[in-house]
């Protein structure tokens, strides 16, 4: 175990900036366990933490699953290293916005982060339900919408459980596709992209990098002013996904799911191996036990 823990460790990427939004720690849909088997294979050195990354909007002390406090806890390690965070406040953990500007070693609570880029590229880093029609004018459903979103998760690994355990048929994505369905209405109505993209325009931006649709893009975004590149993260409920950049480009990181059973399928057996060696030893010098009491009752007559 401890030689597979120094190989993991020598096989750190290495990340400029690496982009992590819409996690929602606290809700059955977040997978915590997958978030941190990949934050233990990168080495960033600037971390953006996109909005709702613990959801105080759906918060229940009866659920805070050990994996969930492992997230933070990791987290806080990379503080503790002084790698440079920034914690930008979304809709469901909007509490936050009372402490902007607070610092706590190397992170610090904001609304919005610019960064300049290799020297002469900016930017723009912000939650992004701002732009969101739903959380202006009727917050009160779009809580409600979270609380049903989250619901429809355990519905949706129930209907899993039999799909696969019964039919032997693969997953189906129900949250996914109901979600999309009502974020495409969305989109269509206030435009969320486009309004983002057409500010970062008008300040100058070459790069806006957004969360909150849960919905991993990158693509350019022209208008009559000129054009910029939008970006989102994506979330870790559905799409298990992060934004990386590394020497001047930009890339989506989707979790290798399958990679990740392997993985923790081989560290069972592994597990269950030196348990067994383990045994095998034990009953080993048991039986030289018993051999040098019997020579020693031999001796004795």
């Amino acid at each position: 175990m401890e030689q597979a823990q120094k190989i993991e460790q020598a096989q750190k990427r290495k990340v400029d900036i690496l982009v992590l939004s819409d996690i929602h720690l606290g809700t059955f849909g977040c997978h915590a366990k997958e978030l941190l088997y990949y934050l233990k294979s990168v080495k960033p050195q600037t971390v953006i933490l996109n909005g709702d990354i613990i959801d105080i909007w759906n918060f229940n002390k009866r659920y805070w699953p050990k994996s969930h406090m492992k997230v933070v806890k990791h987290l806080m390690g990379w503080m503790g290293k002084g790698i440079k965070m920034y914690y930008i406040t979304g809709n469901h953990d909007e509490m936050l916005r009372r402490f902007v500007g607070f610092e706590m070693g190397g992170m610090q609570i904001v609304n919005k982060v610019i960064l300049e880029l290799d020297g002469n590229k900016k930017a723009w880093f912000f939650h992004g339900d701002v732009f969101d029609v739903t959380m202006q004018y009727s917050k009160w459903l779009a809580k409600l919408g979270g609380f049903g979103y989250d619901l429809l998760i355990l519905i949706n690994r129930f209907v899993n459980f039999i799909s696969e355990k019964v039919f032997n048929k693969g997953k189906i994505s129900l949250s996914k596709n109901v979600k999309n369905g009502v974020k495409s209405a969305v989109k269509f109505i206030n435009k969320f992209e486009e309004v983002a993209a057409e500010i970062g325009i008008n300040n100058g931006y070459d790069y806006v990098v957004c969360g909150h649709i849960h919905h991993p893009e990158i693509r350019e975004i022209s208008n009559a002013k000129g054009s910029i590149v939008y970006l989102n993260s994506g979330d870790w409920i559905e799409n298990l996904t992060a934004l990386e950049y590394n020497s001047g480009e930009w890339k989506i990181h989707h979790f290798d799911v399958e990679g990740y059973k392997n993985a923790k399928k081989l560290e069972k057996e592994e597990e269950e191996l030196n348990n067994n060696q383990l045994f095998d030893n034990l009953v080993q010098e048991f039986n030289v036990l018993k051999s040098d009491e019997k020579s020693d009752e031999k001796s004795e007559k």
